[in-house]
């Protein structure tokens, strides 16, 4: 999958843009805060109707317009696919594939898949277990359309028994049957994740070490009480204690993701630059799980990614996006430095811009 053209009318700082990209590698440099990451938000909206930085439709406007839209054409298995996206302030927006709008939004994720590395996911490490857990329902949903549904279906049965906790209910059959819904979709979406993280993890592993060297030793291991107790037996032994705190307190919504470096949490030891090859390394190892997984390659989109990092550090990512393993990559840095360097490693088509004040000015490019 390839994208060709990309539109932009009033998105954030880019007031309008009209860019054609080269199949391989598209690099943009230029200072903090010109736009840079604005336009790879925009190609991450493009394939999962929200931004990356979960900023509200409303914040991604200009702040002195009324309207946004964005509109990418992509190359699909030979095939040409129109994505386009209207916001509007105070209306619903409109999320269209080649000129038909979406019934539901959710029957768009994966047909674009996509994976992103941005100063932003610190939060993956640092930040609470609903991080993590998004991070696994990220990649599962991008290949597996019932994982997706079934998400959805747990979130609104959780929804409602929460609701019933807060109003002090004591309706034990309308708990019953929320409970039933919680289990039979909760069940499933524990043993997709407990799947993938067998899956992913030896992938993870080998990228991490390909970055650092041998040394250093990863893992992730998918908690969850699901592994050692079944969930309606747990929500109903639990439900008087749940209408004291207002929520549910069992159930995969609970469930963690825990990193470890050399058998530590890499939360309370890892370095700077440990953290953020930890980050690297999971996410490339999500794109070659995802390309493995579904019928295209992914996009790969790396924001800013050799800050904190050593000098082999960035070497050993170079050589790795270089390759030929990568579809279409775009790749954002201060200057020209490391974007020079890579695109010397390669030996394949790319395309260059300079981005200042959300105006985006092509510069070399070869065929």
């Amino acid at each position: 999958m390839i994208l060709n053209k990309l539109s932009i009318l009033n998105y954030k700082n880019i007031l309008q843009a009209e860019i054609s990209f080269s199949p391989k590698m598209n690099c943009f440099f230029g200072n903090n805060g010109m736009g840079k990451t604005n336009l790879l938000d925009v190609i991450y909206y493009l394939s999962f109707s929200k931004s990356h930085l979960h900023t509200t439709d409303s914040q991604i406007i200009h702040n002195e317009q009324e309207y946004c839209v964005i509109q990418g054409e992509y190359l699909y298995d030979e095939r040409l696919e129109d994505i386009f996206c209207a916001i509007r302030r105070r209306q619903r927006k409109q999320f269209k594939r080649n000129k038909k709008e979406y019934d539901k939004l959710s029957e768009h994720i994966g047909l674009l898949p996509l994976v992103m590395v941005s100063p932003a996911d610190a939060v993956l490490i640092q930040g609470g277990s609903e991080e993590r857990r998004r991070f696994m329902d990220l990649i599962i949903s991008q290949h597996d359309k019932s994982y997706l549904q079934a998400l959805i279906c747990y979130n609104k049965a959780l929804l409602q028994r929460n609701s019933l906790l807060k109003e002090q209910s004591h309706d034990d059959a309308l708990y019953d049957i929320l409970e039933m819904q919680l289990d039979l979709y909760g069940t499933a979406i524990y043993a997709k994740r407990q799947q993938l993280i067998e899956e992913f993890t030896p992938l993870f592993n080998s990228y991490y070490q390909a970055i650092s060297g041998p040394a250093e030793q990863v893992e992730l291991a998918y908690l969850s009480k699901l592994a050692t107790g079944d969930l309606p037996t747990l929500l109903r032994e639990n439900r008087e204690r749940d209408r004291i705190l207002g929520y549910t307190s069992n159930g995969i919504h609970k469930d963690e993701l825990e990193m470890t470096l050399g058998h530590s949490l890499i939360r309370r030891i890892g370095s700077q630059g440990q953290n953020k090859t930890y980050l690297i390394a999971l996410k490339l190892a999500q794109f070659a799980f995802l390309a493995e997984k579904g019928t295209t390659t992914p996009i790969l989109l790396l924001d800013d990614i050799f800050d904190k990092l050593d000098a082999n550090r960035v070497e050993q990512i170079i050589q790795l996006v270089s390759g030929n393993r990568f579809g279409q990559i775009f790749i954002t840095d201060t200057n020209r430095k490391y974007l020079d360097e890579i695109l010397a490693a390669m030996h394949h088509d790319y395309a260059l811009f300079e981005v200042e004040q959300g105006v985006v000015t092509p510069l070399d490019q070869t065929t």
